[in-house]
């Protein structure tokens, strides 16, 4: 077993683990740490505990020290710095006439460096940005190309629930998705209705998915010819989750309707879901950024 300390970097971020060397952490607590980037101050996102060897890769980089108030001060300069770094950006890749979106400047918080982080359509020579920019800040300068998932992220806003997205709340990670997820929960393929602000389909299609899965096995779909304690008939509804169907009995005269648990009807005939191509606009899936 070994003892660590769960930090992250940013708000929804991934949770790193670093070894206490000695101190005691609260959640929410700030930390300075060493990292492959530099002096980063992160919070505590898991106080000290004991996790299974197989869990952590070693060596664990030590804490470096909790957080001052002197380090709270920087903290907020370095936010200081890097609007006035966004803007000074901006205006040099206008300089160089250079086709891409710039969406976050940071600071490592000894200010050894500055990371610019922007979205382009496809690769960018930046070359000569960077050398602009390193005239200007004296510092190390490193230029990073995301994705618009990532972008998102970074951002944060307001999905089409109401609620602040999910990717910059509290999502670790992106997880594939895919049409396929709309189709076998019974939404409508209507690009605005199943993209997110990204352009991309709603992370939030992923969640309930295994349980569609689940429950697709023994739920018929509309169509499947049923038996049942009334007869012989043919589902018109299904709902997924609640496990029910609507079973029609008769011809349009006598036709009766009721509705069934799907464990109480026994499938004769499985009717074919029916194909529905995925709106061209939004990709089949979506892989990682």
């Amino acid at each position: 077993m070994t003892e660590v300390i769960g930090i992250r970097f940013n708000t929804a971020g991934k949770i790193y683990y670093f070894a206490p060397n000695g101190k005691k952490a609260d959640v929410g607590m700030g930390v300075i740490v060493e990292t492959a980037r530099g002096v980063e101050f992160g919070t505590v996102a898991i106080a000290n505990k004991m996790v299974d060897d197989s869990e952590v890769v070693q060596p664990l980089k030590p804490i470096t020290r909790l957080a001052t108030n002197a380090d709270y001060n920087q903290l907020e300069a370095n936010k200081i710095k890097e609007k006035e770094a966004f803007k000074i950006a901006n205006e040099k890749i206008a300089e160089h006439n250079l086709d891409m979106h710039l969406v976050n400047t940071e600071y490592t918080f000894d200010r050894s460096k500055i990371l610019f982080y922007f979205t382009a359509d496809k690769r960018v020579d930046f070359r000569d940005l960077v050398k602009s920019l390193a005239s200007v800040f004296k510092t190390r300068i490193e230029l990073r190309q995301i994705g618009v998932r990532d972008e998102a992220k970074s951002l944060g806003a307001l999905g089409i629930c109401g609620k602040a997205l999910c990717c910059s709340t509290f999502l670790n990670d992106f997880h594939p998705v895919s049409i396929k997820m709309a189709k076998e929960q019974g939404l409508s393929l209507n690009p605005t209705k199943i993209s997110g602000v990204c352009g991309r389909l709603m992370c939030c299609l992923e969640y309930e998915q295994n349980v569609y899965e689940e429950m697709l096995k023994v739920v018929p779909p509309k169509g499947s010819l049923v038996e049942c304690s009334e007869g012989k008939g043919i589902v018109i509804e299904s709902e997924t989750l609640k496990g029910k169907v609507k079973v029609k009995f008769g011809d349009d005269e006598d036709m009766v309707i009721k509705q069934f648990d799907a464990k109480d009807v026994r499938v004769l005939k499985k009717a074919k879901a029916p194909k529905e191509d995925a709106p061209e606009d939004i990709p089949e899936d979506i892989p990682q950024d």
